[in-house]
């Protein structure tokens, strides 16, 4: 488990950290989601105690980090920013020295370093110094690093940035296939990827908590949360009779698309459909939403940065 009770950190009279308390347990994955500068590399830099808080306390499974820091230490894997360094070595001496330094026992290291490669897909470049290698692939060595030890915890601080596509995919797959028995913590500012392989989302802005759900609890609170949104044509005309259903309570059109925000009242969407067939409209493209995690993520930090 991890627990964070009232976390503080002060550069002066900036407070890039203020009061966060939080637990975090095994199976959950866990997404720092907020703007640049909001105090999500701070407060992770806190957790791996690389960082000391101002004032306030992080326990990794009861151990403190900042008393303690070795032995919490031996717990967690850590991605920050812009690892990995010693650019020099190859892939696979890089490995081979973090498994050292994670006294992982000399006859189980060349077995370590292996499975990190595999499950990161690094063999075609294992043997090539790592400042030759793409931002991508520095990633993915990163990666390496943090997991070389099977970790019981994971602390990543934008684990896909630089990756294409096909890596971002394979890299969430990991993360999802090392969740069932560890405690992951994701900083990133995709909501996509939050989406794709978290379970729980805090939201943070100026260092501070403003929101701790899941992602679908999240996208619930979303003003788009079962509205309807379709492409029909004579948009106008038809977004001017719908308004006069009960169940919608507005209607919006943009860029050709026309979209019904639902009242209290259930069943927005049949009662589309039902006049849709009534009055013969040619719809092309119909669908109910399910809520947008961007507009959540947009209109609470809005709300911070505004109060």
């Amino acid at each position: 488990m991890i627990e964070a009770k009232s976390l503080c950190k002060s550069y002066g009279g900036f407070k890039a950290v203020d009061d966060l308390s939080f637990t975090v347990e095994a199976g959950q994955v866990l997404g720092f989601l907020g703007p640049n500068g909001a105090g999500k590399s701070t407060t992770m830099k806190m957790l791996t105690g690389f960082l000391t808080p101002t004032s306030g306390t992080a326990l990794v499974n009861g151990i403190d980090v900042v008393e303690q820091s070795v032995a919490a230490r031996k717990n967690i894997g850590y991605l920050p920013e812009g690892a990995p360094s010693y650019g020099e070595m190859t892939v696979i001496q890089f490995l081979t020295f973090i498994a050292h330094a994670r006294a992982i026992a000399k006859s189980e290291v060349p077995e370590s370093v292996e499975n990190a490669i595999r499950k990161l897909n690094l063999t075609g470049v294992k043997h090539q110094p790592i400042e030759t290698l793409s931002k991508g692939f520095k990633r993915r060595v990163g990666l390496a690093q943090a997991i070389i030890h099977d970790p019981q915890i994971l602390i990543l601080d934008e684990p896909t940035d630089g990756l294409d596509p096909n890596q971002k995919r394979e890299v969430r797959g990991l993360i999802r296939a090392m969740a069932k028995d560890k405690i992951i913590i994701i900083s990133t500012h995709i909501l996509e990827e939050v989406e794709a392989v978290c379970n729980r989302v805090m939201i943070i802005a100026e260092g501070r908590l403003l929101a701790d759900d899941s992602p679908q609890g999240l996208i619930k609170r979303s003003r788009y949360h079962n509205a309807v949104s379709l492409v029909v044509e004579a948009p106008e005309k038809v977004a001017s009779s719908l308004s006069e259903l009960p169940q919608v309570a507005k209607a919006e059109l943009r860029e050709g698309e026309l979209t019904l925000f639902p009242t209290a009242d259930e069943g927005l969407f049949e009662a589309v459909t039902a006049a849709i067939g009534e009055n013969h409209w040619q719809v092309s493209a119909l669908r109910l939403e399910a809520g947008r995690l961007d507009e959540v993520f947009h209109s609470i930090t809005r709300k911070e940065a505004s109060a």
